[in-house]
Protein backbone atom coordinates (compact mmCIF):
# COMPACT_ATOMS: atom_id res chain seq x y z
CA UNK A 1 0.00 0.00 0.00
CA UNK A 2 1.50 3.33 -1.06
CA UNK A 3 2.04 6.01 1.55
CA UNK A 4 0.66 9.47 0.94
CA UNK A 5 3.91 11.45 1.11
CA UNK A 6 3.55 15.15 0.21
CA UNK A 7 5.19 16.55 -2.89
CA UNK A 8 5.07 19.46 -5.31
CA UNK A 9 5.53 19.21 -9.06
CA UNK A 10 7.09 22.69 -9.26
CA UNK A 11 10.10 23.19 -7.01
CA UNK A 12 10.53 26.74 -8.30
CA UNK A 13 7.06 27.61 -7.01
CA UNK A 14 7.68 26.03 -3.62
CA UNK A 15 11.05 27.69 -3.13
CA UNK A 16 9.64 31.06 -4.17
CA UNK A 17 6.70 30.64 -1.78
CA UNK A 18 8.91 29.81 1.20
CA UNK A 19 11.18 32.75 0.46
CA UNK A 20 8.23 35.15 0.19
CA UNK A 21 6.70 33.85 3.42
CA UNK A 22 9.76 35.17 5.21
CA UNK A 23 9.27 38.63 3.70
CA UNK A 24 5.51 39.13 3.95
CA UNK A 25 3.63 39.75 7.19
CA UNK A 26 1.84 36.80 8.77
CA UNK A 27 -1.76 36.66 7.50
CA UNK A 28 -4.83 35.77 9.50
CA UNK A 29 -5.57 33.16 6.84
CA UNK A 30 -3.17 31.67 4.33
CA UNK A 31 -5.52 31.33 1.38
CA UNK A 32 -5.65 31.95 -2.36
CA UNK A 33 -6.29 35.67 -1.83
CA UNK A 34 -3.14 35.99 0.27
CA UNK A 35 -1.18 34.04 -2.33
CA UNK A 36 -2.41 36.24 -5.17
CA UNK A 37 -2.31 39.68 -3.54
CA UNK A 38 0.52 39.49 -1.02
CA UNK A 39 2.85 36.82 -2.38
CA UNK A 40 2.06 37.58 -6.04
CA UNK A 41 1.68 33.90 -6.83
CA UNK A 42 -1.11 32.96 -9.23
CA UNK A 43 -2.15 30.11 -11.45
CA UNK A 44 -2.90 26.44 -11.05
CA UNK A 45 0.39 25.43 -9.41
CA UNK A 46 -0.01 28.18 -6.80
CA UNK A 47 -3.27 26.63 -5.63
CA UNK A 48 -1.39 23.48 -4.62
CA UNK A 49 0.74 25.42 -2.11
CA UNK A 50 -1.75 25.73 0.80
CA UNK A 51 -2.46 21.95 0.86
CA UNK A 52 1.28 21.27 0.89
CA UNK A 53 1.91 23.77 3.70
CA UNK A 54 -0.81 22.03 5.71
CA UNK A 55 0.99 18.72 5.22
CA UNK A 56 4.17 20.13 6.76
CA UNK A 57 2.25 21.88 9.57
CA UNK A 58 3.01 25.44 8.49
CA UNK A 59 -0.69 26.21 8.30
CA UNK A 60 -3.57 24.56 10.18
CA UNK A 61 -6.52 22.79 8.61
CA UNK A 62 -8.56 26.03 8.78
CA UNK A 63 -5.84 28.01 6.97
CA UNK A 64 -4.41 29.83 9.99
CA UNK A 65 -0.61 30.00 10.19
CA UNK A 66 0.88 27.79 12.90
CA UNK A 67 3.64 28.55 15.39
CA UNK A 68 6.11 26.84 13.06
CA UNK A 69 5.08 29.29 10.32
CA UNK A 70 5.88 32.19 12.65
CA UNK A 71 9.17 30.62 13.69
CA UNK A 72 10.09 30.20 10.02
CA UNK A 73 9.75 33.97 9.57
CA UNK A 74 12.21 34.53 12.41
CA UNK A 75 15.76 34.45 10.96
CA UNK A 76 17.08 32.91 14.18
CA UNK A 77 14.53 30.08 14.21
CA UNK A 78 13.85 29.61 10.48
CA UNK A 79 16.23 26.70 9.94
CA UNK A 80 14.97 24.79 12.96
CA UNK A 81 11.35 25.39 11.96
CA UNK A 82 12.05 24.05 8.47
CA UNK A 83 13.67 20.94 9.95
CA UNK A 84 10.64 20.34 12.18
CA UNK A 85 8.41 20.70 9.13
CA UNK A 86 10.60 18.28 7.20
CA UNK A 87 10.42 15.64 9.94
CA UNK A 88 6.66 16.14 10.31
CA UNK A 89 5.75 16.02 6.64
CA UNK A 90 8.11 13.14 5.86
CA UNK A 91 7.79 11.18 9.08
CA UNK A 92 7.33 7.93 7.13
CA UNK A 93 10.80 8.39 5.65
CA UNK A 94 12.38 9.33 8.97
CA UNK A 95 10.79 6.24 10.54
CA UNK A 96 12.81 4.10 8.13
CA UNK A 97 16.02 6.10 8.56
CA UNK A 98 16.27 8.89 11.12
CA UNK A 99 19.29 10.30 9.27
CA UNK A 100 17.62 10.36 5.88
CA UNK A 101 18.26 14.12 5.59
CA UNK A 102 21.96 13.27 5.42
CA UNK A 103 21.60 10.71 2.63
CA UNK A 104 22.46 11.21 -1.01
CA UNK A 105 19.98 11.16 -3.87
CA UNK A 106 20.34 7.44 -4.58
CA UNK A 107 19.73 6.38 -0.97
CA UNK A 108 16.88 8.86 -0.62
CA UNK A 109 15.21 7.60 -3.76
CA UNK A 110 15.58 4.02 -2.57
CA UNK A 111 13.92 4.76 0.78
CA UNK A 112 11.06 6.63 -0.92
CA UNK A 113 10.52 3.65 -3.21
CA UNK A 114 10.61 1.30 -0.22
CA UNK A 115 8.04 3.34 1.73
CA UNK A 116 5.67 4.09 -1.14
CA UNK A 117 5.91 0.74 -2.86
CA UNK A 118 6.28 2.52 -6.22
CA UNK A 119 8.71 1.55 -8.95
CA UNK A 120 12.02 3.40 -8.86
CA UNK A 121 11.33 5.03 -12.22
CA UNK A 122 7.91 6.35 -11.18
CA UNK A 123 7.70 10.13 -11.65
CA UNK A 124 6.06 10.56 -8.24
CA UNK A 125 9.24 9.32 -6.56
CA UNK A 126 11.18 11.96 -8.48
CA UNK A 127 8.76 14.66 -7.28
CA UNK A 128 8.92 13.46 -3.65
CA UNK A 129 12.71 13.43 -3.65
CA UNK A 130 12.89 16.88 -5.27
CA UNK A 131 10.35 18.37 -2.85
CA UNK A 132 12.11 16.83 0.15
CA UNK A 133 15.37 18.42 -1.00
CA UNK A 134 13.73 21.82 -1.58
CA UNK A 135 12.35 21.98 1.96
CA UNK A 136 15.60 20.56 3.32
CA UNK A 137 17.53 23.43 1.71
CA UNK A 138 15.83 25.82 4.17
CA UNK A 139 16.62 23.68 7.22
CA UNK A 140 19.51 23.66 9.65
CA UNK A 141 20.49 20.57 11.59
CA UNK A 142 23.07 21.75 14.12
CA UNK A 143 22.00 22.17 17.74
CA UNK A 144 22.98 25.57 19.20
CA UNK A 145 25.76 25.43 21.77
CA UNK A 146 24.77 26.45 25.28
CA UNK A 147 25.49 30.06 26.19
CA UNK A 148 25.56 32.00 29.43
CA UNK A 149 24.69 35.57 30.22
CA UNK A 150 25.93 36.82 33.59
CA UNK A 151 26.52 40.02 35.50
CA UNK A 152 30.15 39.84 36.60
CA UNK A 153 31.39 41.19 39.89
CA UNK A 154 33.19 43.97 38.03
CA UNK A 155 29.98 45.03 36.31
CA UNK A 156 28.18 44.93 39.64
CA UNK A 157 30.83 47.18 41.28
CA UNK A 158 30.62 49.59 38.33
CA UNK A 159 26.84 49.70 38.50
CA UNK A 160 26.90 50.35 42.25
CA UNK A 161 29.54 53.08 41.87
CA UNK A 162 27.54 54.85 39.14
CA UNK A 163 24.42 54.66 41.28
CA UNK A 164 26.13 56.41 44.18
CA UNK A 165 27.68 59.01 41.88
CA UNK A 166 24.32 59.91 40.43
CA UNK A 167 22.85 60.08 43.93
CA UNK A 168 19.82 58.00 43.01
CA UNK A 169 17.42 58.08 45.98
CA UNK A 170 15.88 54.81 47.20
CA UNK A 171 12.29 54.30 46.12
CA UNK A 172 10.97 53.92 49.70
CA UNK A 173 12.45 57.17 50.96
CA UNK A 174 14.82 55.45 53.39
CA UNK A 175 18.59 55.64 53.38
CA UNK A 176 20.09 53.13 51.01
CA UNK A 177 21.90 50.27 52.72
CA UNK A 178 23.48 48.69 49.66
CA UNK A 179 22.80 47.14 46.31
CA UNK A 180 22.25 43.43 45.77
CA UNK A 181 23.28 42.14 42.37
CA UNK A 182 22.16 38.67 41.25
CA UNK A 183 23.27 36.41 38.45
CA UNK A 184 21.03 35.76 35.44
CA UNK A 185 22.20 32.61 33.69
CA UNK A 186 20.49 31.58 30.44
CA UNK A 187 21.29 28.14 29.11
CA UNK A 188 20.51 26.64 25.72
CA UNK A 189 21.26 22.99 26.38
CA UNK A 190 22.16 20.58 23.57
CA UNK A 191 19.62 17.93 22.64
CA UNK A 192 21.12 14.77 24.08
CA UNK A 193 20.17 11.89 26.33
CA UNK A 194 23.74 11.54 27.64
CA UNK A 195 23.58 12.62 31.29
CA UNK A 196 27.37 13.03 31.34
CA UNK A 197 27.01 16.07 29.06
CA UNK A 198 24.73 17.81 31.54
CA UNK A 199 26.95 16.81 34.48
CA UNK A 200 29.92 18.42 32.76
CA UNK A 201 27.98 21.62 31.99
CA UNK A 202 26.73 22.14 35.54
CA UNK A 203 30.06 21.14 37.06
CA UNK A 204 31.73 23.83 34.96
CA UNK A 205 29.11 26.39 36.04
CA UNK A 206 29.69 25.54 39.68
CA UNK A 207 33.47 25.78 39.40
CA UNK A 208 33.71 28.96 37.35
CA UNK A 209 30.54 31.01 37.86
CA UNK A 210 28.89 30.05 41.13
CA UNK A 211 31.80 30.50 43.52
CA UNK A 212 31.28 32.72 46.56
Amino acid sequence: MAHNIPYMTSQKRLKSCLEKIKEASTPELFNEKFLNEKLDMKGGSARTLPPYLKRINFIASDGTPTEWYREFRNPTLAGQAAFKALKYGYSDLFDVNESIHKKGDSDLKGIVAQVTGLDHDNSIITYIVATFKTLKSFATFEEPAFTTSVITSGEADSYQENTHKNNIPPSNGRESVGLNIGYNINLNLPATSDIAVFDAIFKSLKEHLLKD
